[in-house]
This record gives C-alpha cells, sequence and structure tokens, in this order.
C-alpha cells in the first residue's frame, strides 16, 4: 500500500512538473504570434502613414499649381475645421457663431467647397 502512494505521488509530481513545461511553450508561441501581429500591425500604420503623407504632398502641389493655396496655414486649418462643421450637418449661422466670424463670410469660405443642388426639376406646372 505504501508503494502504491508513492507511485501516484511521483507520477503526480512528474505529470504537475509536465504541465508547468508545456504552458510555458504554449505561452512563448503565444508571444510570438502576438509579436508577428504586432509587427504587421505596425508596418500596415506606417505604410498608411506614407501614403497620406504622399497624398498630402499631392494635395499641397496641385493646390499650388492651380493657385487655390490658403493665405496662412491658420486659414487652411479654419477651412477645413468649417468644411468638417459643415459636412457633419451645422448651419451657416452656427459655424459662423462658432467660428466667431460673420455668416457671409462662413458662405464665402465655403462657396467652392458646397455643391448646389440642381433644382431644376419637372413638374405638371412646367408642362
Amino acid at each position: 500500500m505504501g508503494w502504491m502512494l508513492g507511485i501516484l505521488f511521483g507520477a503526480a509530481l512528474i505529470l504537475l512538473i509536465l504541465s508547468f513545461i508545456k504552458e510555458k511553450q504554449s505561452t512563448s508561441n503565444l508571444e510570438q504570434q502576438i509579436d508577428q501581429v504586432s509587427f504587421s500591425l505596425m508596418n500596415e500604420v506606417d505604410q498608411l502613414q506614407q501614403q497620406v503623407r504622399k497624398i498630402e504632398f499631392d494635395t499641397e502641389i496641385i493646390a499650388q499649381e492651380a493657385g487655390i493655396l490658403a493665405d496662412s496655414p491658420m486659414q487652411r486649418i479654419l477651412l477645413r475645421e468649417m468644411l468638417d462643421l459643415h459636412k457633419r450637418g451645422y448651419s451657416f449661422e452656427s459655424i459662423a457663431t462658432e467660428k466667431q466670424l460673420t455668416k457671409d463670410e462662413v458662405e464665402h469660405f465655403l462657396s467652392p467647397y458646397i455643391k448646389v443642388k440642381d433644382e431644376g426639376g419637372t413638374s405638371a406646372n412646367d408642362l
């Protein structure tokens, strides 16, 4: 009976050691997979940043060639913010109050960037 308990205790001890070794191996494999994923994500983010920089340079070159470059970087930032507000559905009045401008100034800044809706439709009165 004593031998049997000793053998069972030894087997339990061996299995416990083996489980720790297997866990370390699986943990290192998991860490390697996480590292690979993080490196690939970093590479993709880097490529996207390079593409964005190229697009910004292309836009700047096109704007300069077209002669529509903003007077200053501050004016460009203001225009970008106003366009963002307009695209989100803000009215000219609310944009003017938020940016501390007049409604006419806001309309003047945004007029080249706003698509005019086609109001010429057919109706029963036109026939």
